[in-house]
Parts: structure tokens; sequence; C-alpha cells
């Protein structure tokens, strides 16, 4: 498990390495929806999104070795590793599947990592990333599944803890869980955490039907961003026990999701940084008369151009 001390630990590890990300509460009524909505603006990030914090939380925890880092991503971590290695004097290998967006792809390359694209999803990108530790010693960062990227996503919710704005419950978009775990990790049941997930790509919400972690199929727009093939063991640990509930959004909600916030608040965000809000926009997330919702917009590496296209 992580707790809120190894959260502490490791916002103090990335003072001066990461953004504190604003805040952007809301009137009552914007966007359409009646809660009190607040907005964490996590796209503003180094690297565009949230991993960077976990990203620099583990290089920083570690001694790393001449052969460098590698990672797999389908693009947002893979571009906050490359970010965070070049930031602190290292090489990096960063493997993609073949559905990361050419934007992502470039974006990783123009912080100086080597970029392999592999043929398939996430997980082919994470079996071949292996390989290439196994043989040559390079020091992987996983982007979910272990304690110092969970503990550094983390800070960013005692981030918005100490920002003065009171919420009863915080949407969190999930893929492999990493965000929500280290959310979760935090408020320890303080504020309810309930996940938002494509229904293309229901990792946690199939993980508490069975149980237990299982593999599920991977698709639709989001799926650069949230498209792991099941939920990390640790987040998942973390989840079972800290994490309200799941809902799921349609991809044409995503798609709204992404053009409200573009057209209304000139946001930027890629579709799995809308996810969260989709579930209040599309009514798959209904809160309670005067309920407090903080939202996470956690990753902004979009084409803004793609964004005055219609919703589908």
């Amino acid at each position: 498990m992580v707790s809120p001390d190894d959260i502490e630990a490791a916002a103090r590890r990335l003072h001066g390495h990461v953004r504190r990300t604003p805040i952007l509460p809301l009137e009552l009524g914007a966007l359409g929806t009646h809660a009190h909505l607040t907005l964490k603006l996590e796209l503003l990030q180094h690297s565009g999104s949230f991993k960077a914090r976990g990203a620099f939380n583990a290089l920083l925890s570690m001694k790393v070795p001449p052969a460098g880092i590698v990672a797999a991503s389908g693009g947002n971590h893979g571009a906050a590793v490359a970010f965070a290695a070049q930031a602190l004097g290292h090489v990096a290998e960063i493997f993609v599947p073949s559905l990361a967006s050419p934007a992502k792809i470039a974006r990783i390359e123009s912080f100086g990592a080597k970029v392999h694209v592999i043929p398939g999803a996430y997980a082919d990108a994470l079996a071949a990333a292996e390989k290439h530790q196994a043989a040559t010693g390079a020091a992987g960062i996983h982007a979910y599944d272990a304690s110092a990227t969970v503990a550094g996503q983390g800070t960013l919710a005692r981030e918005l803890d100490a920002q003065g704005t009171q919420i009863d419950t915080v949407l969190v978009a999930v893929g492999g869980g990493g965000l929500i775990g280290g959310v979760a990790a935090w408020f320890r049941n303080r504020v309810r955490v309930v996940g938002v997930e494509p229904v293309n790509c229901p990792t946690l919400e199939s993980a508490f039907r069975a149980k237990a972690p299982v593999d599920v199929e991977v698709g639709g727009i989001a799926a650069d961003s949230l498209g792991a093939r099941r939920i990390g063991a640790l987040p998942f640990a973390i989840a079972k026990d800290l994490v309200e509930g799941v809902v799921l959004v349609e991809d044409a909600a995503i798609r709204a999701a992404q053009i409200v916030l573009w057209r209304d608040l000139r946001l930027a965000s890629e579709p799995g940084g809308a996810t969260a809000l989709a579930a209040l926009l599309s009514g798959a997330y209904k809160p309670a008369l005067g309920e407090k919702v903080a939202v996470i917009l956690c990753g902004g590496n979009v084409d803004p151009a793609s964004l005055n296209e219609p919703a589908a």
C-alpha cells in the first residue's frame, strides 16, 4: 500500500521539479451542471499530464544505471519519463503501441528520448520494453503499477487538498490506475473518490466485478491514455478499499466534454483528460443537491485544431 506519509515524502522530493497546477472553481450552472464544480488543471503540468509527478518521483528515488531509463506508454507516461530523464541528465528509450497518436510520439521525441513503435496495444509495448530492459540493464519505470509512481501521482491530491476548496467528491479518469490509486491513498475516505472509465477500457469496473484485476478489451478514443489491458495490482489493492465506485462513459460523451472545455473555457484536453468531466456532463455521475465536486483534467496532449470539429 501507499500511505499519506509516502506521498508527503514524494512531495518533498518533487519540490522544484513539477508545477503546482491551478484549480478553477466555476460558477453554479457552469458547463450545464448544477454541481459546485472545481476543475484541477493538471493538463498544465510539465509534459502535458499528471504523469510527470510519478516519473520524477521514480527517477529521484533510484540510482539510474548507465544504460538509462526504459518505459512503456500510450504516450503521456512516455512523455513524462522523457521530460524527467532529460531534466535530470539521463538517456531514455520509450516503447509505445501503434495506436499512440502522432502528436504524443512527437512530444516524446521532443524531449530527446528514442521512441520504439510496437504493433498492438499498451500491453504489447510493455512486453517489448521489459525485454529491452532485461537485455540492456536499463531501469524500468512502470506507468502505474509501482509504489514510487503511485506516490508521485498522489501528490496531485495532496496539492488539491491544500488549495483551499472544500470538496465532497473527486472524479478521476482511470486507465492502469496510478492516478486514482494515488488520489485515494491520500484522501483515505475523507473525500469520496469515484473512478470514470470509457466503456471501451473498463479496467477498474471489471476488476470490481471480478474482485481481482482481469484483462479487458481495449479500444475507443481514449485508448492511447486509458488503454491499459488490466488495472494494476497495487492500484487495485488501494481502490478496493478506498474508491467508492466507477462510472462508465461513452466515447461520444468524452468527445462532447472535450468540445465543451475548448468552447467554453479554451482548455485543450485530450480524450483521456476529459473523461472524468464527461461523467458529470453526460449524467453518468449525478451529484446530490449542493454536492461539491472536483474533476481532474489530467491530460492535454492534443492538437487544438481537432477541437474545432463538432462532437460526434
